[in-house]
């Protein structure tokens, strides 16, 4: 469908300082069916096309609100007093909205809420970091992204948790990757688009845990080459809506589904008739998706209505020369997800992590076309050290007992030292947390084989090992 683009520009209401905007036809005390939006200028764009930093501070940004259908109106600015405003998240009575905010240049970003009644907003955080891409949590309270520093001095984003008074601020997940764009699924998982950052960077995929920060595995790894630009939304017929982009335009967006029940199979891309590029999506209770998108004649990202039936654009909803429209959703109530309890007990100093076998793999790993080597043991690499090396029991089976928050790497070792596979993601295990794996590098839908390993026989293995064991380790490592 060939779209008229439209000479109705919103005003530039970061350039002029327009404050106060009504919006006619707007009920006093509801905002139901509008569409809430962040809106940056365009001297953003390197930031929003992907070529620029991957990080989501957008200063000078702005939260406004416009009616769909009534596109003559005049748009209403939410984010007035704000020097920068975005990443907003409705919550699921939708009478509040969450985001990100800046008062004055220069100063930390805060989670800030807002009453969508009156408008009023109050200050949530109060962080000597700053902190980013709030979402509601059901059962009360928020998630965020925070700035923190770990102990091998790399700064990263870490997930966080808190109280809508600020209070109870938990971290919830330690390992070295950034954490941007959190939504909750109906399970009650947390889906976020992570990204590791050390030892060196690496494309950002999507992981899933739980609102405690246990049971983190990865969810969602697009193949070589591919780069995702977003996160991911789940819709209400079983699918994961991204932006991702092909090796061959890695500042391209697409729009991208795949399957919540299997994640790794099925990956359509619903744009392959569309050239431009989409910053965003964001699906409604109608099933069609709002997108923010960007035509190659265009000078801005819009906002559009995606229709998923035809995998085409229908309604342009709005657009600007001078401003982007980074994100959108239409205020609508929607059913709150699974609340699940956590099994986190700030008591423990450790969690239980146990292998099933450690030679077993998803994926066929073959060199030169001979089988590689049988694993006997597993090592654990830490941030900045060893954490130590462990013999596995006779079907490759290791159960351990770790450190609580402790970010670590596993990688498996044959008879002479060498390495067979890893090292691999970085893991941490909650305090108190259980966890199992079937083997190592296996696909995250592999069912275990139904056997008692012979590791559960025994206690457990401390990791990190007692320093005597770790110089001893060391200085067979160097007569080697």
């Amino acid at each position: 469908m060939m779209l008229k683009k439209t000479n109705r520009l919103f005003p530039n209401l970061i350039i002029l300082g327009l404050t106060g905007l009504l919006l006619t036809g707007c009920g006093e005390g509801s905002m139901d069916g509008r569409v809430i939006m962040t809106l940056a200028h365009e001297s953003q764009q390197d930031m929003l096309t992907g070529s620029g930093s991957s990080q989501p501070y957008l200063f000078e940004s702005s939260i406004a609100a416009i009616d769909p259908d009534n596109p003559d109106t005049k748009a209403l600015l939410l984010s007035e007093g704000f020097y920068s405003a975005c990443a907003p998240e409705l919550s699921y009575t939708a009478e509040h909205i969450v985001f990100a905010g800046q008062k004055n240049k220069g100063e930390i970003w805060q989670i800030w809420e807002m009453d969508l009644t009156n408008l009023e907003t109050r200050q949530v955080t109060s962080s000597a970091e700053n902190c980013i891409d709030p979402t509601y949590l059901p059962g009360g309270g928020i998630l965020f992204g925070k700035q923190t520093r770990d102990a091998a001095g790399n700064t990263e984003h870490a997930l966080f948790t808190c109280n809508m008074d600020g209070s109870e601020l938990k971290q919830i997940t330690f390992n070295p990757n950034d954490y941007f764009a959190s939504q909750v699924l109906m399970d009650g998982r947390v889906l976020s688009r992570s990204k590791e950052i050390y030892p060196k960077e690496k494309e950002a995929n999507l992981m899933v845990l739980r609102p405690d920060g246990t049971k983190a595995e990865l969810f969602y790894q697009g193949e070589e080459g591919t780069k995702l630009l977003s996160g991911g939304v789940e819709t209400n017929n079983g699918k994961i809506i991204m932006i991702e982009a092909g090796a061959k335009n890695p500042n391209t967006g697409k729009l991208v589904a795949i399957d919540y029940s299997r994640p790794m199979q099925g990956r359509i891309e619903l744009s392959n008739a569309l050239e431009g590029s989409f910053k965003s999506v964001r699906p409604q209770q109608n099933g069609r998706f709002l997108v923010t998108y960007k035509s190659p004649e265009d000078e801005t990202f819009g906002l559009y209505e995606f229709n998923s039936d035809v995998n085409g654009l229908d309604r342009q909803l709005y657009q600007d020369n001078k401003l982007n429209v980074v994100e959108a959703f239409l205020v609508e109530k929607r059913k709150s997800p699974k609340k699940i309890p956590s099994e986190v007990n700030l008591h423990h100093d450790s969690g239980l992590l146990l292998c099933q076998d450690i030679d077993f793999s998803g994926y066929d790993h073959k060199a030169n076309g001979k089988e590689t080597a049988k694993a006997v043991k597993i090592e654990f690499l830490g941030l900045e050290t060893s954490l130590g090396k462990v013999d596995v029991e006779k079907d490759g089976s290791v159960y351990l007992k770790i450190a609580a928050d402790t970010p670590f790497q596993m990688q498996t070792l044959d008879t002479q030292g060498n390495v067979v596979q890893g090292p691999g993601s970085w893991i941490y295990i909650r305090p108190n947390e259980r966890r199992g794996c079937v083997g190592c590098h296996q696909g995250n839908e592999m069912v275990p084989e139904n056997r008692q390993p012979l590791a559960v026989l025994k206690e457990p293995i401390v990791i990190p090992q007692p320093k005597e064991l770790l110089v001893e380790s060391k200085v067979e490592s160097e007569k080697k």
